[in-house]
């Protein structure tokens, strides 16, 4: 269990972050009238290195944007296409919501969790692909429906999961 205290501990921010990644932040900033309503935006920057945002770097952003710690990790953890921990170089977001479960979810999750060899919230071994369910793509008149990194597939069957899948080698 991770304990998110309010009180921020200053950090050397250059030490945590890249400068591009820090000018980036600044910029979101200019943009709104408030710095904390540049937090997504600052969490997505810092993402786009590693595909994923520790807590070094939340806090460093939280630093940035003179925030509490606290809300920092707060808008971190409730989004749940940033990522708190290591995932693969390819997201696969399965939808699971009612329209794609009577389209064939099931069938689409099983196929995909047995080409992977993994099930939800795990990581390929290779690190190529990380499998997590998602509510909705938005996609429900193409259900069942993936998203692969920031590409939605719809409707999928279960015998195109193979062939799907080598599109991101």
């Amino acid at each position: 269990m991770r304990i998110v205290s309010d009180k921020m501990p200053k950090v050397d921010v250059a030490s945590i972050l890249t400068a591009e990644e820090i000018a980036a932040i600044h910029e979101f900033m200019h943009h709104y009238p408030h710095p904390r309503a540049a937090s997504l935006d600052a969490l997505k920057i810092v993402q786009k290195r590693n595909g994923w945002v520790d807590d070094a770097q939340v806090n460093a952003i939280a630093n940035i944007l003179n925030v509490p710690m606290t809300d920092m990790d707060g808008v971190a953890t409730f989004f749940n296409r940033i990522y708190r921990q290591p995932v693969g170089r390819h997201v696969i977001l399965i939808c699971d919501s009612v329209a794609c479960y009577l389209t064939g979810y099931e069938a689409l999750a099983a196929e995909l969790k047995a080409q992977l060899g993994i099930d939800y919230g795990q990581t390929t071994a290779d690190k190529r692909f990380t499998l997590l369910p998602i509510c909705c793509l938005g996609n429900c008149d193409k259900g069942p429906a993936v998203l692969i990194n920031e590409d939605t597939y719809g409707p999928v069957q279960p015998e195109e999961v193979a062939q799907l899948l080598e599109l991101y080698a």
